[in-house]
């Protein structure tokens, strides 16, 4: 199943059938059981012919995030800790990131409130005071109020790399600041655990040519979803559930750096594409 939030309703996508579900968003995805839920609703919801269907979506969707707050996890994947080693080598502090890797406890940080959340084809921004960027595709959980796994997106975790290379101290910098991440198309909410052969793919272009174009699999992460939940859970609490991006495994080569007009598509196998143009705060 697939759950879209557009300007014009919640629209259910449920194979070659699509519905249109006209309830509060936090309330419809804060579940115990998403995908049971929504087969529920779906047979007293209004079906939608597809130039209904069309016309829901068309530029209409918005990032699924209601009043959720955003996290990430770092370090995850061999190839982010080698790139963070890498980056703070200068400030001489590049030990932490294999400390971290290693350790039992993750690394968890804040990312965004949802006002700060970019959705499909809206605006990513870089920060004036940056002088390397990269966009971070990730798998990202919606995890309910009860700490389950119940839904799936696509996250992009922009960063600056040269702020967080300076001082690991400078992450929150680097990391959160406006449209420092987007999310989207849709929930993607399947009867059972995500592939673990599932695939994500980051292309960017540049002036209608490829600079940069890579795959990974999830299965390449060190550290479980539910392991990553359950820390997260631990002293937290979130009234209508939240997000928590899982980390990155495709990061470009070190004299790569986003430009303003970059287009950033990120596609996870059974969820789609989210779609970013890249800009910077007016």
């Amino acid at each position: 199943m697939h759950l879209y939030k557009t300007s014009k309703g919640n629209v259910l996508v449920d194979g070659k059938k699509a519905y249109a579900i006209y309830e509060d968003w936090d309330l419809l995805i804060n579940q115990k059981n998403l995908f049971q839920h929504l087969q529920i609703l779906s047979k007293d919801a209004i079906e939608l012919s597809e130039t209904m269907l069309k016309e829901m979506l068309g530029e209409n969707i918005l990032a699924p995030i209601g009043s959720q707050e955003v996290w990430a996890a770092g370090v995850t994947y061999l190839r982010s800790r080698d790139a963070r080693m890498e980056e703070a080598q200068k400030a001489g502090s590049s030990f932490f990131y294999q400390k971290v890797y290693d350790a039992d406890r993750p690394e968890l940080f804040f990312k965004a409130l949802p006002h700060r959340v970019a959705g499909m084809n809206q605006q990513v921004y870089i920060r004036k005071d940056s002088t390397w960027n990269v966009p971070e595709p990730e798998l990202t959980l919606f995890i309910n109020s009860f700490g389950q796994i119940q839904a799936y997106t696509v996250g992009n975790d922009m960063s600056s790399r040269s702020i967080e290379g300076e001082n690991p101290l400078y992450l929150p910098q680097a990391k959160s600041y406006e449209r420092s991440a987007a999310l989207g198309p849709c929930l993607y909410i399947p009867e059972h655990p995500i592939d673990p052969e599932t695939n994500i793919h980051l292309q960017i272009t540049r002036s209608g040519k490829d600079v940069y174009d890579g795959n990974i699999q999830i299965n390449k992460m060190k550290r479980t979803f539910p392991d990553l939940a359950s820390w997260l859970f631990k002293e937290c609490e979130f009234a209508h559930g939240c997000f928590l991006m899982t980390g990155t495994g495709l990061v470009p080569p070190d004299e790569f750096t986003l430009e303003i007009g970059d287009t950033v598509n990120i596609t996870i196998d059974g969820i789609g594409t989210l779609t970013n143009v890249v800009g910077e705060k007016q």
